[in-house]
């Protein structure tokens, strides 16, 4: 029976193998694709992906619903979450300029198979994010036409009773999408032309609601009288901001397209830092408009700007709205069907999807095959699906995405690398490089003189410490750290700062409703769950950091990145379960994909470590001055014929 167990080392390597991350090439900047993108260009392709049918619809739909005028606090709130997670994407961005948004950042910084999941959580977002929309643009523009389309095709076409499916097939909705895709296919230059000017239309009509709308208010809707600023609390405001932070979530194309731009190391940064300000400006200023011109509970959640502009009197102006959600709605279909594909070539390039989708058309320099191919997906989920189900999906896998990149910027930061990107070895292993003893007593072993020479200087002037070595200033209360490899504290600390996120929220969201806990327990918890999140983001910090590189930095590590885990963290907690399930089954999809094709035709798989010919190692004896006794000794590798000889030499500095 015994065997046909695993050996420990078997299990060994094949968590190595899971948990191998991506090997960088020495030239960030080449690719194959067409390197033609400015900031300005990534910068409307970040503010398509955010203000897309949300600004129409959602702000009308909180502010009646959920908290009132102080949607306006909710969306201050959202923007500064979402800029938590845009500062790690765009740190990301600039350091790696590789397409592949946050699965290109986990593969090079926590495994692979976490950046799998990662990748294939966000191709089903995309899909469906896509489809959703596209059924949203041709369910405005039916309405617009008083419903003619549905009617039509209802009639000649039939309707379907059938769980999952819509009600009817929506031919306009597949439609818009197939001609999007044709768009797409051209190239980055006609997909950035085209997004120019839908976001140049979108954007003139969003200032002429604003101009119109400030001139049309009435501070007396805030009053005490229609309800007041607040009507919701504290509470409304809070559950109005976990709504509003999806309003954001499209600032993730800027980085997927840090590969087309033509200094990403700039661009991106910028980019997302532009996008992000406007689009939250935006959505605050029209949600003080809005709430100003009608009172906040007569809004018509489906259509609250066109609605309060018809019963200001100006019915015309509804149209001019409707127009503005039409292009709004167009630039997030781009931006959906841009980034969709890069991600997926990303996966493919690295082996770990069909290698089909890697090809890159040599003329539009963009991977053709991957967005016909998506597209046609895309285009069938709007024509026959029911997505109303399936939209909240899209919260989870974003969020999970947003989760794993902070979580990727604390394990960079404090990772030993040799150039301003990490490449680690693909078998998992610690870099052959030499390495030295945690204590003054112990041997140290170089693959050469030399590097015995350099560690020694690097000893004399022990404040010029690594990344990942504990500071200085904390080794006399922490001296047992110093036993551990640079940054192998730093990774068990994030790992336990995320269980210890996991548990607290799971207490502040489940506490009191589902688990029922006493008034004692809870709080113990509460209180044990926070000190243990404090506690590792402490031993983080006691650690020393990368210094400023030239590129992009995001401040405050590892705060930031722990306040966006335990953020993104509690709002996916407080997501339906059927959200959860509906994720499960999607996760084991995933797996089977990555244990049946991607382990296998992985490109760091075929990295197999490969013996190092080396002539002589030399064990490197303490001493007390610069002067120390050097031993040659054998390879165990080699045969012991033709070695140098290995009497002992005293060698001087």
């Amino acid at each position: 029976m015994a065997r046909w167990l695993p050996r420990s080392t078997d299990l060994t390597r094949f968590c190595q193998k899971l948990n191998r991350v991506k090997t960088l090439e020495d030239d960030m900047m080449e690719t194959s694709f067409n390197r033609c993108l400015s900031t300005i260009d990534l910068t409307l392709l970040g503010i398509g992906g955010m203000v897309g049918s949300g600004l129409y619809v959602l702000t009308g739909t909180v502010a009646k619903e959920i908290a009132g005028p102080a949607v306006i606090v909710s969306f201050i709130i959202a923007g500064f979450a979402s800029l938590l997670a845009a500062l790690c994407y765009a740190e990301f961005g600039a350091r790696v300029p590789k397409t592949g948004s946050a699965y290109m950042f986990t593969y090079v910084s926590v495994g692979e198979i976490w950046a799998f999941l990662i990748g294939w959580n966000v191709l089903l977002e995309y899909m469906i994010g896509g489809a959703a929309v596209a059924r949203a643009w041709s369910g405005y523009l039916d309405s617009i036409f008083n419903h003619k389309i549905k009617n039509f095709t209802e009639t000649h076409v039939g309707a379907w009773q059938v769980p999952f499916l819509a009600r009817y097939p929506d031919f306009l909705a597949a439609a818009i999408l197939l001609v999007a895709t044709a768009f797409i296919s051209f190239g980055a230059k006609v997909s950035s032309w085209l997004n120019h000017v839908f976001s140049a239309i979108s954007m003139g009509i969003i200032l002429f609601i604003l101009i119109m709308g400030f001139v049309l208010a009435q501070p007396k809707n805030w009053s005490t009288q229609e309800g007041g600023f607040a009507p919701y609390g504290l509470s409304g405001i809070m559950a109005g901001t976990a709504t509003c932070f999806y309003a954001f979530v499209g600032f993730d194309v800027i980085a997927a397209s840090s590969e087309e731009a033509r200094n990403p190391q700039r661009a991106v940064p910028r980019a997302i830092a532009f996008s992000l300000g406007l689009a939250t400006g935006a959505y605050i200023l029209v949600s003080i408009v809005l709430t100003l011109m009608v009172p906040w509970h007569t809004l018509d959640p489906d259509s609250a700007l066109a609605d309060a502009f018809y019963r200001r009197g100006y019915a015309w102006a509804g149209f001019l709205v409707a127009a503005g959600s039409i292009c709004a709605m167009n630039t997030v279909l781009l931006s959906n069907l841009f980034s969709l594909p890069r991600i997926v070539y990303a996966m493919a390039e690295d082996g770990l999807f069909f290698q089909v989708f890697s090809r890159v058309h040599p003329r539009t320099q963009v991977p053709v095959v991957g967005i016909v191919v998506f597209g046609l997906l895309m285009a069938l989920l709007a024509l026959v699906f029911d997505l109303e189900a399936l939209v909240q999906f899209l919260s989870i896998g974003t969020l999970l995405a947003y989760t794993f990149v902070a979580a990727s910027i604390i394990v960079l930061r404090f990772q030993q690398q040799n150039r301003d990107v990490p490449a680690p070895v693909a078998s998992g292993q610690p870099n052959p490089e030499p390495h030295e003893g945690p204590s003054g007593g112990e041997l140290k072993e170089y693959e050469s003189f030399s590097d015995k020479l350099q560690l020694v200087d690097r000893d004399k002037s022990r404040e010029q410490r690594e990344p990942g070595q504990l500071k200085a200033a904390f080794e006399p209360y922490l001296e047992f750290l110093s036993d551990f490899y640079p940054g192998e504290v730093v990774t068990v600390a994030v790992v336990t700062l995320m269980v210890s996120a996991i548990c607290l929220c799971s207490i502040l969201v489940f506490g009191n409703t589902h688990l029922h806990l006493p008034t004692w327990s809870y709080s113990l918890l509460l209180v044990l769950f926070s000190l243990g999140f404090l506690l590792s983001l402490l031993l983080i910090w006691a650690h020393e950091q990368q210094h400023s590189t030239q590129t992009f930095q995001i401040p405050l590590v590892p705060l930031s990145p722990a306040l966006s885990i335990i953020l993104n963290i509690y709002l996916m907690l407080k997501l339906s379960y059927m959200t959860w399930l509906r994720f499960a089954v999607w996760l084991l999809l995933g797996l089977l994909v990555y244990f049946g094709y991607g382990i296998w035709h992985s490109k760091e798989n075929l990295r197999e470590p490969r013996p190092q010919r080396v002539s002589a190692r030399y064990v490197v004896f303490p001493g007390g001055s610069l002067e120390e006794r050097v031993q040659a000794v054998q390879p165990s590798s080699q045969p012991a014929t033709g070695m140098p000889d290995t009497d002992t030499d005293d060698c001087k500095r």
